[in-house]
């Protein structure tokens, strides 16, 4: 009873070590992994800020919703997350499909963190996380660099201080040139000195060496550069208003302070009076429910498979499902818009050092009080500086280097790649769906129509190089009545079933009737290297002139000797 208790013991303290990874790692915690982490922590909190208030902006939500979105992560990945490095958060992607969807209404935005979490911790639940495995990587690339081209076009209107232009891309684009005349002098001048000032620190960033010198130098410039960027700036804007020069196009009135911890809103009432219901919210939402929830995931989860490979450590992909979703959904009681895993504050965290998922929460706690104590102060933030934050944040998911390796590699897979980038500047959403669709009628045509290696020993050989399912059999049967059936005279054939783990009913039917028709014709029919559990369902189908031996050897000689038989006789 004692050995039984002990085992039970074992067990349950197991499955609790999985549902709360924390307990892996906080009884190995110590000062050396709590300095690291704090370092690592700032560092994240010094980018988190400025970034968090420019996504906002590309989500089109006041900006105070971008650091309300922030700090949640940091907290409830601590707990429930596997990865030491990954970083929870608004992103440049999800913000930009959250734009398509909530048009501007916090309200919207709140209920779909809601939402988004219910549906990924209920993902995480049922374990349904294989179905992200049919976004093909191709699909991934194309959004990505679709969205990058999106995002990066929509803030020139803040580098030019134009108003009044249209969401769609196209739109954009015409208004955006069509305006030019009616850009403001201060925000273009400020907003290329702000990108030139980036751009000289990322250079200078990617010019230096390996020595710690050089390192230390390296994470500053990661760290830094974007609040160096926001706060002088901030300081230019706010010299020129207190002057009463109107020069540059301000962030504006902001809410002050933390958000209230409150259940989410599940109605609303507009200017007019008319009550938007929760299922009105739903309908709305549409599509945004499946394609938000699943890239999200998609994202996160990519990034921390990248972050643990290269630092020797495994992740569970549906423990961090239900992270991100009781992210999301904890998210939703402090008004945050749906977030999912950064690579760019991920690689600053990494690149710190950060031992544990304990440096969010000192990124979280540099979020509230930024909240708490400088909310005042981001009404002078010029949308031109943040505008030219999210232009250099998201320029390096534009890689040109994709399409090459795709042709070099397989040249069909540009296909799905270039319908998900060109869908894509028309509606994401269409763009992502439409690359899945493409990738999924590749795969389906690779498992209907397998290769079959057709040769000649005397006796006729046919090679399936995959499985045997339904979607074969017509092409199977049109093989063997071309080369076997249909030839005078009739040939004996060898069906070599090596690479067959599986077979269903609708196989096993073409196989009853293509015996029948070699038994019509007076040849023979033989399967060769059948393992054991498809042998199991064909003799328990009781075909009719069914045979077999284990190797496709042996068929061949069993075959050449009854048509040397026949012919003696």
């Amino acid at each position: 009873a004692l050995c039984w208790r002990r085992v039970m013991g074992v067990r349950w303290y197991a499955a609790l070590r999985s549902s709360f990874p924390i307990l892996t790692w906080l009884p190995r915690y110590n000062l050396t992994w709590l300095k690291m982490d704090l370092i690592a922590g700032l560092t994240v909190g010094l980018t988190t800020v400025p970034q968090a208030l420019a996504y906002a902006e590309v989500a089109g939500l006041p900006v105070q919703y971008g650091l309300y979105s922030a700090f949640m992560g940091g907290f409830i990945y601590c707990i429930f997350g596997t990865s030491k490095d990954i970083t929870l958060g608004p992103t440049a992607i999800m913000s930009l499909l959250c734009s398509e969807y909530i048009g501007g209404d916090p309200v919207f935005a709140v209920v779909l963190t809601l939402l988004c979490g219910i549906i990924q911790a209920g993902m995480a639940l049922l374990r349904l996380g294989f179905l992200l495995d049919f976004i093909s990587h191709p699909v991934i690339k194309g959004f990505t660099c679709a969205a990058a081209v999106t995002i990066g076009f929509s803030q020139v209107k803040n580098i030019l201080g134009l108003k009044e232009i249209p969401q769609q891309f196209f739109l954009q684009v015409y208004y955006t040139f069509h305006k030019i005349p009616e850009a403001r002098v201060g925000d273009v001048i400020l907003g290329l000195c702000c990108l030139f000032f980036l751009v000289m620190l990322t250079l200078m960033k990617n010019s230096l060496g390996s020595s710690e010198d050089e390192i230390f130098i390296h994470i500053s410039c990661v760290a830094v550069r974007n609040a160096l960027v926001v706060i002088a700036a901030t300081g230019v804007a706010y010299s020129a208003e207190v002057t009463g020069h109107h020069f540059f196009s301000l962030t504006g009135k902001t809410a002050k302070g933390l958000p209230p911890f409150k259940a989410p809103p599940l109605s609303e009432t507009v200017a007019n009076g008319t009550v938007i219901t929760f299922s009105v919210f739903s309908q709305d939402l549409g599509g945004g429910l499946a394609v938000i929830p699943l890239m999200g995931v998609l994202e996160s989860i990519a990034i921390a498979k990248a972050f643990s490979s290269k630092n020797n450590y495994r992740i569970d992909a549906n423990q961090e499902l239900f992270a991100i979703g009781l992210t999301n959904i904890m998210g939703s009681f402090v008004s945050a818009y749906p977030i999912t895993g950064s690579f760019g504050r991920t690689a600053v965290n990494s690149q710190t050092g950060v031992c544990s998922p304990a440096g969010g929460i000192v990124t979280g706690v540099i979020v509230l009080l930024s909240l708490a104590f400088l909310m005042p102060l981001f009404f002078y933030i010029p949308k031109a500086s943040l505008a030219a934050v999210i232009i250099c944040a998201v320029s390096p998911m534009i890689d040109f280097r994709v399409p090459v390796q795709l042709w070099r590699v397989k040249r069909l897979d540009l296909l799905p790649f270039l319908v998900t980038f060109v869908v894509s500047f028309w509606e994401v959403q269409y763009g992502i769906v439409g690359g899945v669709v493409v990738s999924g009628f590749m795969l389906l045509y690779i498992v209907a129509r397998p290769k079959v290696k057709v040769s000649d020993h005397g006796v006729l050989l046919l090679e399936l190089d995959s499985g045997l399912n339904f979607p074969v059999t017509e092409h199977l049967s049109r093989l063997v009545y071309k080369h076997a059936l249909h030839v005078s005279p009739p040939r004996c054939l060898v069906l070599d079933c090596a690479h067959v783990s599986s077979i269903d009913f609708t196989v096993v039917h073409e196989l009853t009737e293509l015996l029948k028709q070699f038994e019509l014709r007076g040849v023979s029919m033989i399967f060769a290297g059948l393992k054991p559990s498809v042998l199991k369902v064909l003799l328990s189908a009781d075909l009719p002139g069914f045979r077999h031996t284990d190797r496709v050897d042996q068929a061949l000689q069993l075959l050449t000797s009854i048509n040397h038989y026949e012919q003696q006789f």
